[in-house]
């Protein structure tokens, strides 16, 4: 064999390739008694339940799940366990193979230790019987079958090409497990095993589906309140008397009440139409052909699960249509409000603009009174002057000298009073 000198393995190389070998279908052989357990778990139970499969597996001098493993496969003998754990709930499959009598007379369960089931952490969500019976290609009589389901209405369908039937009623009964039946007529073992994963899953993503419903039915009332609401605001903001202040403070309240509806529930909302899509997809894995006189699982699902979910899909884009109608509400009365801010600014500006026109003329008004005072005492000055020239001897006529002398000193005045302004604006001018 050649060995071949390669670049270093990416460090989640080997991890992503087994990701998709991760949990492999169990083998089964008819006849088998089969229960399967889905239970909510919190992140704190969810190490609980760690803890207590440790203390099953010890029990039955077994290995217990390995630490960080989310699957978990073991033979105890008595029975086999098939562990699964999910982001919101785990699963717990128990496989019993031997003949046995009638259908769910005598469970999987029964053969579990019932105090070890008592401790399980977390909320059961699903519980469901499933036996397997060898049959023939007559497969099942409707007749026979019928009261082991209490006489409820049948779904059920061939499947996997005619090569299996499956039967349940989507129903709890009295001991509180649901019940499915299946007549294997020619399955491999891995096909028996897929198909009984499948009916499991279909039952657990139906229920966690269908958790939303609840929730999307409380919305309704929430959502038309907030729906008149907005439409109140609206209507008042059409109004010229409206008071911005008061709409903007509504508008916001609104707005916050249809966020945290939006932000506590979405969560819960797009995972029902995830489950709900899982639902229909592990539906067409089975390839269903119709039994004359029941429905398929397929009608079944169409006729009171999609309902359901279009119902939680509705109620899911509403709120997020009536969050975009606020936003754009409050954004038209924002932009009406700037509008207005913009107008009051518009009437404080020419206000200012009068202001300082007015300041002007009072500015030049106070330098022409400025000129008159500072000539006034400039030519008094002179006038003191020649006075004192004239008692020294000086042929000096001090009136003449005063009187020549203002027009001069007036004239100096204003060239120096415009001198400095200019030179005031110049300065003004460059800081700004």
């Amino acid at each position: 064999m050649t060995t071949f000198s390669l670049p270093a393995n990416h460090p989640q190389r080997y991890l992503l390739n087994n990701e998709v070998h991760a949990r492999p279908c169990t083998s089964l052989y008819a006849p088998e008694r089969t229960s399967h357990l889905a239970l909510m778990m919190t992140p704190e139970q969810q190490a609980q339940e760690r803890e207590s499969l440790a203390i099953l597996c010890e029990r039955y001098i077994q290995s217990p799940p390995a630490p960080g493993a989310n699957h978990f496969f073991t033979d105890l003998g008595a029975f086999r366990l098939r562990w699964e754990q999910h982001g919101e709930f785990s699963t717990y499959t128990f496989y019993v193979h031997g003949a046995y009598g009638e259908p769910f007379s005598k469970t999987a369960l029964d053969d579990v230790p019932s105090d070890w089931l008592q401790s399980l952490p977390g909320q059961l969500i699903v519980g469901c019987h499933a036996a397997i019976v060898q049959s023939d290609e007559e497969g099942a009589d409707l007749d026979d079958i019928s009261p082991l389901f209490s006489d409820n209405t049948l779904i059920g369908a061939e499947v996997s090409g005619g090569a299996a039937q499956v039967f349940t009623d989507f129903r709890i009964h009295a001991d509180g497990f649901g019940r499915i039946l299946i007549y294997d007529r020619r399955l491999r073992s891995r096909q028996l095993g897929r198909l009984l994963q499948r009916m499991f899953e279909i039952e657990v993503y139906r229920m966690m589906a269908l958790l939303t419903f609840p929730i999307a039915k409380r919305l309704i009332p929430q959502l038309s309140d907030a729906d008149q609401r907005l439409l109140c605001i609206t209507t008042e903001m059409s109004q010229a008397s409206s008071n911005e202040a008061d709409l903007l403070d509504n508008l916001t309240m609104l707005a916050a009440e249809v966020e945290h509806s939006q932000s506590s529930t979405q969560f819960r909302l797009c995972a029902s139409q995830a489950y709900f899509r899982l639902v229909v997809l592990r539906i067409s894995e089975l390839r269903e052909e119709r039994i004359r006189g029941i429905q398929t699982l397929a009608e079944f699902m169409d006729r009171r699960l999609e309902p359901a979910m279009n119902t939680c899909a509705s109620i899911e884009r509403r709120q997020i249509t009536l969050s975009k109608r606020i936003a754009r509400a409050s954004q038209l009365l924002r932009t009406r409000v700037e509008i207005a801010l913009e107008r009051q600014n518009q009437t404080l500006l020419e206000s200012m603009d009068r202001r300082a026109k007015l300041q002007l003329r009072l500015q030049e008004t106070v330098e022409g009174l400025s000129v008159a005072a500072i000539t006034y005492y400039a030519a008094s000055l002179v006038g003191y002057i020649a006075k004192a020239g004239k008692e020294m001897g000086l042929p000096i006529k001090p009136a003449l000298v005063i009187g020549i002398s203002i027009p001069v000193i007036a004239l100096l005045v204003t060239v120096g009073v415009r001198y400095i302004r200019r030179m005031v604006e110049t300065a003004q001018k460059r800081n700004t």
